[in-house]
């Protein structure tokens, strides 16, 4: 069910799927509808689908779209899931460009006008906007890849600045002209993880992308239930995400090194996920790891790729060694080096770690240079 659409020539849909954000919604819908400059009232469409949302958000939505043209919902009968959800409401919007805001999040004050701007100016292919996560509380922090936005020209492809296929790979830091996603047959997959095969291509294809360096997007953190602080099974989803990254690459874009650089991403990412608490229960840290060491053997290229130094680095190479006990013995001393690093740093007076603990951070790492002798046991 849809309600009646806008008449004017939209510039920009922003699509908001909404499932389980009661508490967070009227925030993340006023940010955007309130700050549509008066002048721009017939060009801005906020497209909002309830994703059979078990909470008050379908009612929510219904009272917030009456009397507001420019707001438009769909309510779908059965829950679809974050990526089906958004192609619903890609369906029945009209911009020349969209994009994705997720309902949990919210945008600052002044964003609306900065990215009607700059579509006006540079009509480009892709726009990517800066972010910062903010956490209970109200602490904000810039994203570990948001200094890869710096000092970019005008308008870029990627070849002219490949570092911005690092830029953090989700829908909602990039505005996409609608026909150039059409062009690249892109839309959403089911399963968590849905950004990978959609984020990455726009970049690949683009011919005209701009860079607005000012933060458009805040990201909340540690929401109950938001997908990356929720244990679950499903976060193998990622493994099917990938390789429809892969495939869709291989076919459009057959370039070596595009293929290498990706690689090296998609296992950072996969280690991201199998060292993470809040994502694997402990008894699926193995298996997940397994599946990483297998996807390794498959998409490894035949010139192999650019590997990051350091732990992570490490960590790659016990991957493509499918050494699972090393890597759990390097996990462990690395987090009890972190531990011990707080410890020194802690006021007088806190007791600090016992000594056998720090002896045994010695031992883990005697045991995974063994490991990458050879000797370690998958």
């Amino acid at each position: 069910m849809v309600n009646e659409p806008t008449r004017a020539t939209v510039l920009l849909s922003i699509v908001v799927p909404v499932h389980g954000v009661e508490a967070y919604l009227y925030q993340c819908l006023e940010s955007i509808r309130a700050d549509v400059p008066a002048g721009d009232r017939g060009t801005v469409e906020l497209v909002a689908v309830d994703d059979a949302s078990p909470d008050r958000c379908g009612d929510m939505l219904r009272s917030y779209g009456v009397g507001r043209p420019e707001v438009r919902t769909v309510h779908l009968s059965s829950n679809v899931g974050l990526g089906p959800a958004r192609n619903a409401g890609l369906e029945v919007a009209t911009g020349e460009y969209v994009w994705f805001v997720d309902s949990d999040d919210w945008l600052p004050p002044g964003t609306i006008p900065a990215v009607l701007d700059r579509l006006r100016a540079h009509r480009p292919d892709v726009l990517l906007v800066d972010h910062v996560r903010v956490h209970e509380g109200g602490r904000r922090e810039l994203d570990a890849s948001s200094p890869l936005l710096r000092g970019v020209p005008d308008v870029v492809r990627l070849a002219d600045r490949p570092q911005l296929l690092r830029v953090q790979h989700t829908a909602w830091n990039k505005v996409v002209r609608r026909a150039f996603m059409d062009e690249l047959e892109l839309r959403f997959h089911p399963g968590w993880y849905e950004d990978i095969p959609f984020s990455h291509p726009l970049l690949i294809g683009a011919e005209k992308i701009s860079v607005l360096d000012r933060v458009c997007y805040l990201y909340r953190q540690g929401r109950q239930g938001a997908i990356t602080s929720t244990r679950s099974g499903r976060h193998f989803d990622a493994f099917d995400q990938y390789d429809r990254l892969l495939d869709w690459v291989g076919r459009r874009y057959p370039d070596e090194r595009l293929r290498a650089e990706l690689f090296g991403l998609m296992v950072s990412h996969m280690l991201v996920v199998v060292g993470n608490d809040d994502r694997l229960h402990p008894h699926l840290r193995r298996e997940f790891f397994h599946r990483v060491a297998a996807q390794y053997r498959r998409h490894l290229p035949a010139g192999g790729y650019p590997r990051p130094g350091g732990v992570v680095g490490l960590k790659h190479r016990l991957v493509g060694r499918d050494s699972y006990l090393a890597y759990a013995v390097l996990r462990h001393a690395h987090r009890l080096a972190g531990r011990l690093r707080r410890s020194a740093a802690a006021p007088a007076g806190t007791a600090p770690p016992a000594v056998n603990r720090a002896a045994a951070g010695g031992a883990d790492r005697a045991e995974v240079t063994d490991a990458l002798a050879g000797h370690g046991t998958p």
